[in-house]
């Protein structure tokens, strides 16, 4: 499960991945017109023009994730002890990847189980 992530940290990879694919669409756009001359024209056109609409895609996706996290509830993970952002119920924590949760029927441990835990050792 090492590959899942938080919420915040997947609306940011995808906004990361539109603006490669903006910024790449752009730059085989402008090529054509070094490998067909003027004839080029129409495929950099068309490459530049959706190139921007994925950057476009791209600034919103990394804004929405920004407004996401100003309201975030941050919470200490439990493996880590780092504080990470929550959305919603549940979620994984952004440094170790740990299930974490909000909703005690979900929950594995409760809070107290937790702090006993911690007491003990």
């Amino acid at each position: 499960m090492k590959f899942k992530s938080a919420k915040i940290n997947a609306f940011r990879t995808w906004g990361l991945l539109l603006t490669m694919l903006g910024m790449g669409l752009m730059i085989m756009g402008t090529a054509g017109i070094v490998f067909w001359g003027s004839a080029g024209k129409v495929v950099a056109a068309i490459g530049l023009v959706i190139g921007l609409i994925s950057m476009m895609a791209s600034l919103a996706i990394y804004f929405w994730a920004g407004m996401l996290s100003t309201s975030a509830v941050q919470v200490e993970c439990p493996e880590c002890h780092k504080l990470t952002k929550m959305l919603g119920k549940t979620d994984r924590c952004m440094f170790c990847h740990t299930i974490l949760t909000m909703d005690p029927a979900q929950a594995t441990i409760t809070a107290e189980e937790l702090e006993v835990q911690q007491l003990k050792q």
